[in-house]
């Protein structure tokens, strides 16, 4: 297993935390609610670097069970958090894959890995749980009597294990030349004249994450200089143990970006996710009436109706909010950003700190089977933004509770 590499009382501490949080689970229901705190390994970062780590084989729930929440944020070696005006952080992901037994060894080669998606749509956001800077105040809770079902052994391949990956994407912008610049990942600011891989940048790429993986650095001012700091990433779960009470959820991530298309016979819808884009500014004659906003707009097919659970959207600063409703205008949910209004961890002036969550009355919204739906994006344009982002994650169900 992963282990963190945190100095020796900071880990004992954590250590005596996490024994105690898990033994007193309090009673959720008839059910007792579990949790934990978990750390990555360090990642080290100076002004204006970059990390993009991924951390296989991550400290994770085992045995059959029901995730009910998943909380994460960057600390520093005290395990005190750190503000995102320091330590921006673009997004954290957790894929969930299947490992031989025989490969225990993370050296070995992972081609042997199975990835195990989500329900949908998009290939390269396949992830069971994620967010970025809104993390420390979106609410990831899933109701009762729902779970995220984990560790099922009718789903594991004999011969195989369930483990878990961590993707963590931060930037450190003590110092830089340009806060939001770097945040948004603005390929003049980088020290880039090529992609990640080699591949050439396009000419009209201006930014993203093409110019901002990882051991990139961005910009920073001239004789200023912080030291290095070793940082963490803390999640936290709560879980249930799986019973026939407990009802599952599908996830899917619908991205506005999408130019999903249709297959000449009809059977099979091909999923473009561009997963980001870039926003000119609006005019200025616009801007001075302070309308000016971005909309972007995706028509999508429901690819398997259910009830919805929960939904929560992702978006970069300028984002003012984003909704999916149906063709004739009744909203399914719309989820608003939260602003920050200060300089402390989780209330940073400028920065989105949160995503509201939707949690429609069980059996009030019920999506169909092939049913278009419209996703809208809408985000500040009253100057030019690269590198955002369009996401919406929700929870649907087959079943609704017994009464």
């Amino acid at each position: 297993m992963v282990k963190s590499r945190l100095p020796w009382l900071y880990t004992c501490c954590a250590f005596l935390a996490l024994f105690s949080e898990i033994s007193q689970g309090r009673q959720h229901g008839q059910r007792v609610l579990k949790s934990a705190i978990y750390h990555t390994p360090e990642f080290i970062m100076q002004p204006g670097s970059v990390v993009n780590r991924f951390y296989f084989n991550i400290d994770f729930p085992t045995n059959h069970v029901g995730i009910k929440s998943f909380n994460a944020e960057v600390v520093d070696e005290a395990g005190e958090p750190v503000p995102l005006h320091d330590t921006y952080l673009h997004h954290w992901v957790v894929d969930r894959y299947f490992r031989p037994v025989h490969n225990r060894d993370d050296r070995l080669n992972q081609s042997e890995y199975v990835l195990v998606r989500n329900t949908g749509v998009c290939r390269d956001l396949g992830q069971y749980f994620g967010l970025g800077s809104e993390t420390r105040r979106t609410n990831t809770h899933v109701p009762d009597p729902y779970a995220i079902e984990i560790g099922n052994p009718a789903e594991i391949p004999e011969g195989y294990e369930e483990i878990w990956m961590l993707n963590v994407h931060a930037i450190d912008t003590r110092s830089v030349v340009d806060k939001s610049g770097c945040t948004e990942c603005r390929c003049s600011l980088y020290n880039v004249t090529s992609g990640e891989f080699g591949q050439p940048i396009s000419p009209g790429y201006e930014g993203g994450l093409d110019c901002c993986y990882d051991g990139t650095r961005c910009k920073v001012k001239k004789g200023l200089e912080h030291s290095p700091r070793r940082l963490y990433l803390r999640y936290k779960l709560s879980w249930v143990d799986w019973d026939e009470s407990i009802l599952p959820v599908r996830i899917y991530i619908f991205d506005v970006t999408d130019t999903w298309t249709i297959s000449e016979d009809s059977t099979d819808v091909k999923h473009e996710c561009q997963v980001e884009y870039e926003i000119e500014p609006c005019k200025q004659s616009v801007a001075s009436n302070e309308k000016c906003v971005h909309s972007k707009k995706l028509n999508f097919r429901m690819p398997q109706g259910g009830y919805l659970i929960y939904g929560s959207a992702h978006q970069h600063s300028a984002g003012v909010g984003a909704t999916i409703y149906r063709k004739d205008g009744r909203v399914v949910c719309t989820s608003m950003p939260i602003y920050g209004n200060g300089k402390e961890a989780g209330n940073e002036a400028g920065y989105i700190v949160g995503m509201s969550s939707c949690y429609p009355k069980p059996g009030s919204v019920m999506l169909h089977d092939g049913e278009t739906l419209i996703f809208e994006s809408n985000y500040s344009s009253s100057r030019k933004h690269t590198g955002v982002m369009g996401l919406f994650y929700i929870l649907v169900a087959d079943q609704l509770p017994q009464k």
